[in-house]
């Protein structure tokens, strides 16, 4: 431990290099439950490529295992410390190093915050589209590793579709580059989108170049409530299979609807079973919510109600963007899950849901980026119960079990980590399997970069 310590120190800042266990303790964890964490030798907070160069050699050379961190929203383990460990932390690398409103791109360090780099390019007439609900803490090379997602997949697609290269450190410290700067590009293997979603399990990111779009009109919103969540969904295919392209469309059921309530007095419709929430930011969005708001009554919603500007709009919106936090009040702890089913099995999935809460006497809230079939299943219980803890835990199981029953995945942009690792495999199969650990073996021989994560 001394040797790595001094060895790290001797191309570090003092500061970079933190060994106070009540301080590193508070980057042991992401935030997800039911997840191990260690206790890490030291956390690493570099400023420079060259920084985290040295650091990975080090490792290399000792055989300590290396964990890279972001702002550790993720929800399913991958940034969680091993024993021993060295914590890389990448938040300190948070600068925008360019806008480019020419060729539409951004470059940007792995600890810029979604938030900042979309206000930025706001700024210059442009956007950033990928907006999971952390975006206010999470990091780009966060949203790298784990490929999240967020409100607007529906129609502008996940953090894959935006990064174009990538400046990679490997495990034994050598710099990567791969992809472009340009608009199209096709030469050689796509190694960008082979890094994308591996958290942190093939090398370490430390610089981004990111595809942007012209800002869009401001949005309009409407909410549809409906008797039950088959209703529900029977409008979210109907608005799909008539060519529409809302920006969001979005769904909260009742239980959901009702956590928010509690926790912000919004007054929304305890009594609907479904909440239906959809925007567009077309030219004329108005003509487009009057059509989707046809197709709901048609579904049977019992009542469709349009915003009449940006501000109702965006009111309606922060509803859906409370639903996590508003779940977690209900025990006080929370299982968030993460499956992707088609959006023709989406009734389904929501049914058996409901039935698993029931079996196992649980409050699961579902809330979904209904658009693309993501669902979020959000499972309250006390931790100080051991029976309520262990049937919470059946229950996560039983709704992975479901989703790949449904032909879905077991997650659409959460990530692995380490919470889903025994259904990954179960979701790959073993040729599939066997081919991530070759992979794994030729980016990282010696099994430092991340270990016990993914697979």
């Amino acid at each position: 431990m001394g040797d790595l310590l001094d060895r790290l120190r001797a191309a570090l800042p003092a500061e970079a290099v933190v060994t106070d266990p009540d301080v590193t303790v508070s980057y042991a964890r992401d935030m997800a439950g039911f997840c191990e964490a260690g206790a890490p030798a030291a956390v690493v907070l570099p400023r420079t490529v060259e920084q985290v160069q040295h650091v990975m050699r080090t490792a290399c050379e000792l055989r300590v295992p290396v964990v890279p961190q972001g702002a550790r929203t993720g929800l399913s383990g991958a940034a969680n410390a091993v024993d021993g460990c060295v914590v890389l932390s990448l938040v300190k690398m948070d600068r925008i190093l360019e806008i480019d409103p020419v060729n539409r791109i951004a470059v940007v360090e792995p600890g810029v915050v979604n938030a900042v780099l979309s206000r930025a390019v706001a700024e210059r007439g442009l956007y950033y589209p990928p907006d999971p609900s952390s975006w206010e803490q999470c990091t780009i090379g966060g949203n790298i590793g784990t490929g999240s997602g967020g409100l607007c997949c529906v129609k502008y697609g996940v953090t894959a579709e935006y990064v174009l290269g990538l400046d990679v450190v490997l495990a034994d410290g050598r710099l990567l580059r791969t992809g472009r700067r340009t608009a199209k590009g096709v030469a050689g293997y796509d190694l960008t989108r082979l890094f994308v979603g591996s958290e942190g399990s093939l090398g370490v990111v430390v610089r981004a170049v990111l595809a942007l779009r012209p800002a869009p009109p401001r949005q309009l919103a409407l909410a549809a409530e409906f008797p039950s969540a088959a209703t529900a969904c029977a409008a979210v295919c109907s608005i799909m299979e008539r060519g529409h392209t809302p920006s969001l469309l979005e769904l909260m059921d009742r239980t959901t609807i009702r956590a928010v309530n509690d926790l912000a007095r919004m007054g929304l419709p305890e009594t609907t079973e479904a909440l239906l929430l959809a925007a567009f930011d077309t030219p004329d969005p108005a003509a487009d919510l009057a059509a989707v708001a046809e197709l709901c009554t048609a579904a049977g919603a019992t009542a469709v109600v349009p915003a009449e500007d940006a501000a109702e709009s965006e009111l309606l919106l922060q509803a859906r963007r409370l639903s996590l936090p508003a779940l977690e009040r209900v025990t006080g702890t929370t299982m968030i899950d993460d499956v992707a089913v088609p959006r023709s099995r989406l009734a389904a999935m929501l049914d058996g849901v409901a039935e698993i809460a029931a079996r196992h006497g649980l409050v699961i809230g579902v809330c979904a980026h209904a658009g693309d079939g993501n669902t979020h299943p959000v499972v309250c219980f006390d931790p100080a119960d051991p029976a309520a803890a262990a049937r919470a835990r059946a229950s996560f199981d039983d709704i992975m079990a479901l989703g790949l029953d449904l032909g879905g995945t077991i997650t659409g942009e959460h990530g692995v980590g380490l919470l889903k690792k025994d259904w990954l495999a179960r979701e790959l199969g073993p040729v599939s399997l066997d081919l991530h650990r070759s992979l794994k073996h030729v980016f990282d021989p010696y099994g430092i970069l991340n270990p016990g994560k993914v697979f």
